[in-house]
């Protein structure tokens, strides 16, 4: 009876254990309005809701919102460090901006848009990539959040290349010639509607999944870096701090890996979209 009270009372201890890290993760991953500095607790400001047509729209300023005007403002610094020297030739910094610039333009954006569409939309393109790869860098400084770890944002960001399809695609072939070549040319006339409603659904479905690839990527990492960390707290021993700070350290590259690869996803898909919208023929 006693070794089944102390096996049960152990079994109670690390399902305890396991809850407590379960909640310190999930502290360091979610949207907070308070942002927790060594010794000190930010609380940042908080808003009413606005109810606007039924929906409830939070203004209030969290962590990822800081996160977000950190990176939009890292980003628009990298640009102008890099090139406010006069001259052609960019020194420094502005070598690696140029040919990041040159490797979205011709291996992104001409390469899913042709030579005339590309060029147009480099600029969005170029602003996706490196607005996403500098959040998601920014992520992994310790003390900051990661914001595209937050699925609001990644789909934000999914509605811009949305509304871009949709906008630019009317406008190079009007209301009609847009939506009627979303369907595929043969197709008999009663199951045109039919056709005409699933390409609709597969559109949205599409940046669904654009939204869900970025958001899901940046916050596993997350989750399997600080799990790897927690260990020790699990443990409660320093015993298991090679293998828990080991995997971490490996984890942490991988995640710096990893914020390259889904900055050029994304963007590489939003031009493939894009694509496809004002070159349906393609």
């Amino acid at each position: 009876m006693a070794m089944m009270s102390s096996t049960t009372v152990a079994a109670d201890t690390v399902a305890q254990e396991s809850e407590n890290l379960s909640a310190w993760i999930q502290h360091h991953v979610q949207n907070s309005s308070e942002w927790v500095l060594p010794g000190y607790k930010l609380e940042l400001p908080h808003f009413p809701p606005i109810h606007l047509f039924g929906i409830e729209i939070d203004l209030s300023i969290s962590n990822h919102v800081i996160m977000l005007w950190v990176a939009g403002l890292v980003t628009i610094l990298l640009f102008t460090v890099a090139f406010k020297r006069k001259g052609l030739i960019p020194g420094g910094l502005g070598i690696l901006i140029e040919w990041l610039v040159i490797f979205v333009r011709d291996e992104i954006a001409i390469a899913n848009m042709g030579e005339e569409h590309g060029r147009k939309f480099t600029p969005l393109l170029v602003t996706f990539f490196f607005f996403i790869l500098t959040a998601n860098l920014i992520g992994l400084i310790p003390l900051f959040t990661t914001s595209t770890g937050n699925v609001n944002v990644t789909a934000g960001l999914a509605v811009i290349t949305l509304l871009s399809t949709q906008f630019f695609g009317i406008k190079e072939h009007g209301l009609f010639g847009y939506y009627k070549s979303l369907v595929p040319h043969g197709v008999p006339l009663l199951l045109w509607p039919l056709m005409f409603v699933v390409e609709i659904m597969g559109i949205i479905a599409k940046h669904v999944a654009l939204t869900i690839r970025l958001f899901a990527n940046m916050i596993a990492g997350h989750i399997v870096l600080f799990a790897f960390l927690g260990l020790i707290i699990l443990f409660k021993t320093f015993i298991v701090s090679p293998v828990s700070v080991g995997f971490g350290v490996f984890v942490y590259f991988l995640e710096l890996l990893v914020a390259l690869i889904q900055a050029y996803i994304f963007t590489m898909l939003s031009a493939l979209f894009i694509g496809m919208s004002v070159n349906p023929e393609h």
